[in-house]
């Protein structure tokens, strides 16, 4: 059996080529659409907490460090307006997921339903879950989009790999910090009693290395995706 650490990685590499592929398929369209996937995902997997190099930590980092990708591939190649327009386009894609995922829950199942117990396992937290992404999300992205056109700027269009780790390394730790915070502490106070600070600082500590390591890694496919051409039409 693979380990935890190998596992991240290839789902890591299978992430990146998938965004890639999308983009030379679908185009703009394809990034609009993996930004939609990729945060209901996010918000699924972080249900599911692993170890991870003897830490613990939840799951969803790579699948979120995704939209960074996309939104940055957005703002290099089509401008601020068209990153913008991808970042409310993951915001209006989770509220709507929550709401019909709320109404789904609530229809009473037949007796022989078997899996309405694990739908509410993994759907019926996500109210929380969604106000304390949501509000991470917007925050983040929306600094995101603004912090890579200022290095664009300051740069005068040079160093991609600059204003792409900039603004997303910058971005990814606003993420984290607001979202532990509104989700282990606000939201959910006792699983803040059963984990303490110290549980919530490692779980910080090891989601924000996580996403520093997805960040960094992303450059090449931001270059790769940089140089191509999709068909628009």
């Amino acid at each position: 059996m693979l380990s935890n650490e190998v596992l991240w990685f290839i789902l890591l590499i299978v992430s990146f080529a998938a965004i890639t592929l999308m983009y030379r398929l679908f185009g703009r369209a394809g990034l609009y659409v993996w930004i939609g996937m990729a945060i209901i995902l996010a918000n699924v997997q972080v249900a599911k907490m692993i170890e991870f190099f003897g830490l613990i930590t939840a799951m969803g980092n790579i699948i979120y460090g995704t939209t960074f990708l996309a939104t940055d591939i957005l703002a290099e190649k089509y401008g601020k307006s068209a990153a913008r327009r991808g970042v409310f386009v993951g915001f209006f894609v989770l509220i709507a997921t929550t709401v019909i995922m709320q109404i789904t829950l609530a229809f009473t199942p037949a007796p022989e339903d078997t899996l309405d117990p694990a739908l509410r396992q993994i759907f019926g937290f996500m109210p929380s879950v969604t106000v304390s992404s949501l509000t991470a999300y917007l925050i983040s992205q929306l600094h995101d989009v603004w912090a890579f056109h200022f290095w664009k700027e300051k740069t005068k269009g040079r160093f991609l790999w600059l204003r792409n780790n900039a603004s997303t390394l910058v971005s990814q730790l606003i993420d984290n910090a607001t979202f532990t915070l509104l989700f282990f502490v606000v939201f959910n106070p006792q699983l803040f009693a059963d984990l303490g600070w110290q549980g919530v600082w490692e779980i910080f500590i090891t989601s924000y290395v996580m996403k520093f390591i997805v960040a960094i890694l992303d450059t090449p496919f931001i270059y790769l995706a940089t140089r191509m051409n999709p068909d628009e039409s």
